[in-house]
Formats: C-alpha cells, sequence, structure tokens
C-alpha cells in the first residue's frame, strides 16, 4: 500500500465501468476511524448495542424513510462493534431511467445465475479471511461530490450518526472511505445475507476484529 504524506492511500476499486446510480443490489461495508469499538460488543455471538450503535441502527432504517424517489430496498444488515454491513437495492428511479436495463433486473427471481460478481475483488472469501487483509483494503470506493446514488447514500448516512454520536462521544469518527460490491446473481446475495447474519458468531474470525 502506497504511502502519501506518510499516510496509507487506499487505492479505489470502484468499478470502472458501472455508473453507481445504477438500479442494482450494492453489499457495502463502513469502518469506524482506526477500527474503534463504538457501536457496542459481542457477547456469546450476540451484537449488544451501545447507545451509538443504536444511533446508526436508527439512522440506517430512516435512510429508506427519507429517500422514496430513489426506490431503496433494505436487505439485511448488521452493526457489528467497528463497522457496519448491509445490503441495499436501489431501483428504477428517476435518476437512474436510461431506458435500458443497467442489470437484467433488480428483482433476485431474475437475477442471471450464469453472472459472475462484478468485482470479485470484494468476495466473501476476501472479507472473511483474516489473513487476506490486503485485497479487503483495497477493494474500496472512494467518490467524489455526487448525488442520488451510491455515495450520496453513505454519505448521509455517515453524516446522520456523525452529528449524533458525537452528542455522546466527541472523537467519534468514521473511516473516510468505504467498501462497496455490486452483487450480480442470486447465489452471491445468498452468500453475503448469510455472512451478514452469522457475522456476530464469527467476529473473532473477521478481518474487522481487534481488541480496541
Amino acid at each position: 500500500m502506497k504511502k502519501f504524506k506518510n499516510k496509507y492511500r487506499i487505492p479505489s476499486a470502484r468499478h470502472p465501468n458501472w455508473d453507481y446510480h445504477n438500479h442494482a443490489l450494492y453489499f457495502v461495508t463502513i469502518c469506524t476511524d482506526k477500527r474503534r469499538h463504538f457501536f457496542g460488543k459481542i457477547s456469546n455471538g450476540i451484537m449488544i448495542l451501545s447507545n451509538i450503535g443504536k444511533i446508526v441502527q436508527s439512522e440506517w432504517l430512516k435512510t429508506f424513510e427519507i429517500r422514496p424517489d430513489m426506490n431503496l430496498t433494505k436487505y439485511e444488515h448488521i452493526i457489528m462493534p467497528n463497522h457496519f454491513h448491509a445490503i441495499i437495492g436501489v431501483g428504477k428511479n428517476k435518476y437512474n431511467d436510461t431506458g435500458r436495463d443497467a442489470m437484467p433486473c433488480v428483482s433476485l427471481d431474475n437475477y442471471n445465475k450464469n453472472n459472475k460478481d462484478a468485482m470479485p475483488c470484494v468476495s466473501l472469501d476476501n472479507i472473511n479471511n483474516k489473513n487476506n487483509k490486503k485485497d479487503a483494503k483495497h477493494c474500496v470506493s472512494t467518490f467524489g461530490p455526487q448525488s442520488k446514488n451510491l455515495a450520496s447514500i453513505v454519505r448521509g448516512f455517515k453524516t446522520g450518526v456523525t452529528h449524533n454520536a458525537r452528542k455522546l462521544n466527541p472523537i467519534f469518527k468514521w473511516q473516510a472511505r468505504f467498501h462497496d460490491h455490486i452483487i450480480k446473481n442470486k447465489k452471491s446475495f445468498q452468500n453475503i445475507s448469510n455472512y451478514i447474519i452469522n457475522n456476530p458468531r464469527n467476529w473473532t474470525a473477521d478481518v474487522f476484529h481487534n481488541n480496541k
């Protein structure tokens, strides 16, 4: 990983031919700054939310309430001690209606089983393997100012959490960037859903696990 001004730089792995306004299913991972445990703790395989963790939960649910124009669908999500995972569907809307489908369909029933993941570098094999942190870190997207797309959704969510979390803990901070993965088939969707559901039980083997 290269350094700039003595700080590590995480290269962007945003899919070069993908418009993130597109209707699709996205797997998003957002970490806290320095992987600090702001959101609670794991006890016997169950995530116990802190007050800041409860803010994360509230702000994620609010995401879908305040963006009806984007036709969003909420799938599995999990709040972990130092990171957040979610699958979010962006449906057809006036911001991505180009007259042709960006993907076969957001409906899982119609996903092409023969499709390969658009961003295999963020596969579950990489995320779930503590020895493969390099791959997990490299698969990160960085966006400039944009609206009505995946970046704007994440940015709004992070801002809402930060505003409220700092009332409880002034040092709260997210990691600057976030991981994203375009889900392109039903098998990938199911694997990632299972990964999210089982994340608390597998915490000690998780790539984001630390004791901070």
